[in-house]
């Protein structure tokens, strides 16, 4: 598997709790080099309290290796024009490194926090990756920019706004996706799947895959080259009393995720459909710290993987090396020895081919 990462480094999501670290932006330079230094093959950057897109340009003009991805930005606030010019830009600075990860959020979200309409999403953003895509022709080959769909027309382009061509014109593109369906419109417009934390490797497997093998055989396009990024949910710590606070931690994200109804089809995958009825009811009254308690230490192995550091990596590798091609893992290095441990993990991360993940991928 290949190995990117957060920052900052160590960083795992919160769930129900705030982050031990926040991210500071005068260390992304800085940040970006080591891992580039140790060997990752990528930095990625989530769309959470910060713009990723400025995220990217700082980590991209101090590295020149360093493989760089939104994981994800959000996509139906920002118009295809709009993303597309961010894209381009990041392509340009970046010589050719970027890879474009898209999330479409819930309807909550793009109602209440960015104040949109909604719409289905997956019709929706297969759509707008098609937008984005037409875009980019135009500026690279000046194919005439004609548009037309349920939620775009776009049709004008004139010199002052076109940037041009550029050296590295095919920019990837990746979804993020839980559920079967959106699963499929990966398969059929993306070159890449950003598979949610919750999602198991059983579910990815016997799920989500097909899937995407649906889509991509539905619009004629070849699974050559797909990739599968995942941030699974790991526990580890350097020792076991460390280790259990980690666990602690990460109950209380599970619990927090069965919690919530998009994410429901990875539970009831394994069973645990009855599991997220009571956790909905218990979020609904804002009874969160009696969340975690329903997670028992069997669903805790099913969904997380938990590990000291001279473990954790070799157990990451058995568990998500079938189905994952590049995972996101990452500790916190505050010294010469830590940054000599992450080298080694990444190294013994990194030793687990992706070829299997991608006969997985192709069936």
């Amino acid at each position: 598997m290949l190995l990117e990462t957060l920052l900052p480094l160590g960083k795992v999501d919160p769930g129900l709790r705030a982050p031990e670290v926040p991210l500071d932006l005068a260390s992304i330079g800085g940040d970006a080099r080591l891992l580039e230094e140790i060997g990752y093959d990528g930095m990625v950057v989530e769309e959470t309290k910060d713009d990723p897109f400025i995220i990217m340009a700082l980590a991209a003009q101090a590295t020149s290796r360093l493989k760089l991805a939104t994981s994800v930005a959000i996509a139906f606030p920002r118009s295809p024009t709009v993303t597309a010019m961010s894209a381009w830009t990041l392509q340009k600075l970046s010589h050719g490194r970027f890879t474009l990860g898209l999330g479409t959020q819930v309807k909550a979200h793009i109602e209440r926090r960015f104040g949109l309409a909604w719409s289905p999403a997956g019709p929706w953003i297969r759509e707008y990756v098609g937008a984005v895509r037409a875009i980019w022709d135009c500026w690279q080959n000046g194919t005439p920019l004609d548009i037309q769909g349920p939620h775009y027309k776009i049709n004008l382009t004139v010199p002052l706004f076109n940037p041009g061509p550029i050296g590295h014109p095919r920019i990837p593109i990746q979804l993020a996706a839980v559920n079967a369906f959106m699963s499929q419109v990966v398969g059929e417009v993306a070159d890449g799947m950003r598979v949610h934390p919750v999602c198991t490797p059983s579910y990815i497997e016997k799920v989500m895959l097909p899937a995407v093998r649906t889509g991509a055989a539905k619009t004629g396009r070849s699974l050559d080259g797909f990739q599968v990024c995942m941030k699974p949910l790991v526990a580890a710590a350097a020792n076991d009393e460390e280790l259990a606070a980690k666990i602690r931690d990460v109950r209380a994200r599970v619990s927090f995720y069965a919690s919530t109804p998009q994410y429901r089809a990875a539970f009831d995958h394994h069973g645990l459909g009855d599991l997220a009825d009571r956790l909905k009811l218990l979020s609904r009254a804002q009874r969160w710290e009696e969340m975690p308690q329903h997670i028992t230490d069997d669903i805790l192995e099913t969904f997380v993987t938990v590990g000291t550091y001279d473990t954790i990596a070799r157990k990451l590798g058995d568990r998500y090396g079938g189905v994952v091609t590049h995972c996101e893992f990452s500790i916190p290095v505050k010294g010469a020895a830590d940054k000599e441990r992450l080298r080694e993990l990444a190294r013994t991360i990194q030793a687990e081919s992706p070829e299997r993940a991608r006969r997985a991928v192709v069936g």
